[in-house]
């Protein structure tokens, strides 16, 4: 309910008077409307004895009242009583059959129901009744995105917008809709006709801007969102949503500005603050970046991605003992995070702990990481391990999903002639060598004992001979 400042004061009064006559038991006189006024501030401000009280009350000076009859169904409806409701409509209805609220509260009461169609056919008769078309279209609207009829929803925002630019909830709305349908261009399209009728919508240029943004348009976006701030300085989510578009345009220092704009109009996040470490660290100031990585941990010590910028970053500075302090922070938030434990065998490795690195290769297998890459290393852990049979049986295993791979060959004919089983490891050389005879320094490399085996030496000079 918009107030200008006089019926915001009258309002005021009204309620001062009306609570004063409660504590004093002093029957005071109130019109109808200022009953309705009385019992709906109630009934919004969840005090439902008090708007039972203000409307028993009115039905004292105002018996056949059909505004508080209409504020009675409210009230049934807030206490889902909705047989109750429908039946009191009925009545109503009998005495003011053009009034358009009936058909709106009953389209409520309905949709209350789960009766969405015909909710919808109650709202098309209130149209027919009203001259505020804006909140009728909104409402039905709404109906039918709980039939999840985007389209028919979307159209009905945009009627609604059409008699009433300013309703910022439409034009969300009607933008979700756009969304939904992933109709981005349509979007941009309608986005652009609002602004031409509504020009300082700092809404309307901020929902330009995320649709750029979708359109990977980066420049578009980041002018758009620039419209929406110079409308409205304070507008915080424009500034954000520019940050993330100058980091495309991988113009860091524009972005860190715009970032730091949102600092100063809010309290800061974490996500902010791992976003401008992640410009930082892209501007190689580490020293930056790791402040405001440590930021974001302590402003939420739960986002595992701040931890994992940390662990990053500190390999980076070659710093391992730290990198593996922070990575097992992150994977204690999130220890179903494949690729947290692949972080935990890569690093574990490289700082030739391989007893955990096994470990690691083995926990992200079974949260489902099939990348040959990944299983091949963890092969290579095994056999550095000594573990010649397991790392046979994980090479078998991606085998399955990756045939024919010359790496694999190489390493499976390796391990078996360390087993002793040359026939498998003569078998498996061969079939590398036809593949792909150029990886064969995989022998040399990691392998040196069988590369030195004069089986595998009589088998290379066989197949260079052929």
């Amino acid at each position: 309910m918009y107030l200008d400042n006089e019926e915001e004061e009258e309002y005021r009064l009204t309620l001062s008077r009306f609570e004063s006559m409660l504590k004093t038991n002093k029957v005071l006189f109130f019109d109808s409307e200022e009953f309705e006024n009385i019992i709906l501030h109630y009934l919004d401000s969840g005090k439902l004895n008090l708007a039972k009280k203000a409307l028993k009350l009115g039905y004292g000076q105002h018996p056949n009242s059909v505004g508080l009859k209409l504020v009675e169904v409210e009230i049934l409806i807030f206490e889902h009583k909705y047989d109750v409701a429908d039946r009191l409509l009925i009545e109503i209805e009998q005495l003011d059959p053009t009034n358009e609220e009936i058909f709106i509260q009953r389209a409520t009461v309905l949709s209350k129901k789960g009766k969405h169609q015909q909710a919808i056919a109650s709202l098309e008769i209130a149209l027919t009744l009203t001259q505020d078309l804006a909140d009728v279209y909104s409402l039905m609207a709404m109906e039918y995105l709980l039939l999840d009829e985007i389209q028919k929803a979307k159209e009905n925002f945009i009627l609604c917008l059409d008699q009433d630019h300013e309703d910022q909830s439409a034009l969300y709305n009607v933008i979700y809709c756009f969304d939904f349908l992933s109709e981005t261009e349509q979007a941009i399209d309608f986005l652009t006709q609002f602004i031409d009728k509504k020009p300082y919508s700092e809404i309307a240029w901020h929902q330009l801007g995320r649709q750029y943004f979708t359109l990977k348009n980066y420049d578009k976006a980041v002018w758009a969102f620039e419209y929406a701030t110079l409308i409205d300085e304070f507008f915080l989510g424009a500034y954000l949503e520019k940050g993330k578009s100058l980091e495309k345009l991988e113009k860091y220092d524009l972005a860190i500005e715009s970032y730091m704009t949102t600092l100063e109009l809010d309290d800061a996040t974490s996500f902010v603050l791992l976003r401008i470490g992640s410009c930082f660290e892209n501007l190689n100031d580490f020293e930056k970046a790791y402040q405001y990585y440590k930021r974001a941990v302590h402003e939420d010590p739960l986002l595992d991605k701040g931890w994992i910028a940390l662990t990053d970053i500190s390999i980076k500075e070659h710093k391992y003992d730290k990198a593996l302090f922070y990575l097992q922070k992150a994977i204690q938030i999130d220890e179903l995070n494949e690729k947290y434990w692949i972080r935990y065998a890569v690093l574990n490795k490289n700082t030739l702990n391989f007893a955990q690195a096994e470990i690691g290769y083995k926990r992200a297998a079974e949260l489902g990481n099939y990348l040959m890459e990944h299983w091949i290393e963890w092969a290579d852990t095994l056999y550095i391990l000594e573990k010649h049979e397991l790392a046979i049986q994980k090479l078998l295993q991606i085998a399955d999903f990756h045939n024919n791979t010359a790496a694999v060959n190489y390493r499976l004919s390796a391990l078996y002639f360390l087993i002793y089983d040359n026939d498998k490891g003569s078998v498996f050389l061969n079939k590398a060598l036809q593949q792909d005879p150029t990886e064969r320094d995989i022998l040399k490399n990691i392998f040196p004992q069988v590369w030195d085996n004069p089986l595998v030496i009589n088998i290379l000079k066989k197949f260079d001979n052929q």
